[in-house]
């Protein structure tokens, strides 16, 4: 059976579900892609640190010796922030290989450059897990919706702003509180700026914006506010119920878009979703109002949306040969 060459670009909470998807689902990969699919190596910051992985597998902190790899053709891609994610994402392009990535940052800043790139290299880019991990609205927005106008977007975007609100909300507990919480369960990072000051939402919504209309708008011009500067009396009395909300709109030839703590009533479909789930609402031309949920943060669901992804890829490129 032929044989999928992969390496992993980071081995954190995403880079080890990965890593764990494509030991534990093998056959079923097998059966998709007709090949087992190989993790060759792995990149990683400090080689000190212990690592659950096969003996086999190259642990290396040097992006040469993956791409120097022969046969390797996919990477996926979780790193931290947009550099060095972006010039090795670069790299392994002119090296031909196809690249799945969760970096939202990276992707909102340097998507459509990747993607011409990509598209000169004969390869693909899989970026669904940068929205919103296990729900499928990139594929959703290409795939079903190709014949429709998308005239707005409303969006719950990090799991983390929502689960803090939906807490503080129901158990009348301070912001300060919710947020340990929240640390401690995983849904929130020892620093959790980028999450309730709005800005992964931010680059989230800029992804999509750049999807649907082929442009973002100037960044500096997007209204922008986390939800700790939300008054928590308000929180606990509101009539209806605060959420975070990204929206997306072009208003005659201008793109607009805003992340912030608004106020819904149980008339609107964001009103129920509570917890860590994301949600993205799509007022289309033809379609008419579509809404999709599901977990928007975690290993799994991050895991599950890049892998599918990597079936997506690699099922076109083997029916491609076929014909």
């Amino acid at each position: 059976m032929r044989i999928i060459k992969a390496a992993l670009l980071g081995l954190g909470t995403v880079g080890a579900g990965v890593y764990e998807v494509i030991r534990h689902h093998q056959e079923q990969l097998q059966e998709l892609v007709g090949a087992e699919v190989q993790v060759v190596a792995v990149l990683i910051q400090d080689e000190n640190k212990e690592r659950e992985v096969a003996n086999d597998v190259l642990v290396t902190n040097d992006i040469k010796e993956i791409l120097a790899i022969p046969g390797l053709e996919v990477i996926f891609e979780s790193i931290v922030g947009a550099e060095p994610a972006n010039r090795h994402v670069d790299e392994a392009i002119e090296r031909g290989c196809h690249i799945i990535t969760a970096n939202k940052e990276m992707f909102a800043k340097h998507g459509d450059v990747l993607l011409e790139k990509a598209r000169e290299n004969d390869v693909q880019i899989g970026f669904e897990a940068t929205v919103a991990a296990g729900v499928p609205v990139i594929r959703t927005i290409q795939q079903q919706l190709q014949l429709n106008k998308i005239e707005r977007v409303q969006a719950l975007l990090n799991g983390t702003s929502n689960f803090i609100l939906t807490e503080m909300r129901q158990k009348q507990l301070p912001f300060a509180e919710v947020l340990k919480t929240a640390q401690s369960l995983g849904f929130a990072e020892a620093d959790p700026t980028n999450d309730v000051e709005g800005i992964d939402a931010f680059y989230k919504i800029m992804i999509l914006s750049q999807l649907i209309y082929g442009e973002q708008p100037e960044w500096a011009t997007v209204d922008l506010k986390g939800i700790a500067s939300v008054p928590e009396d308000e929180i606990y009395h509101s009539e209806g119920r605060y959420k975070h909300m990204a929206e997306l709109k072009k208003v005659g030839n201008h793109v607009q878009a805003s992340v912030q703590p608004v106020v819904i009533d149980d008339q609107h479909p964001l009103y129920s979703v509570e917890g860590v789930d994301n949600a993205v609402v799509l007022e289309t031309s033809l379609a008419g109002t579509i809404m999709i949920q599901g977990p928007g943060a975690g290993s799994k669901p991050t895991a599950s949306a890049m892998l599918e992804d990597f079936i997506h890829i690699f099922q076109t490129n083997k029916a491609a040969v076929l014909n």
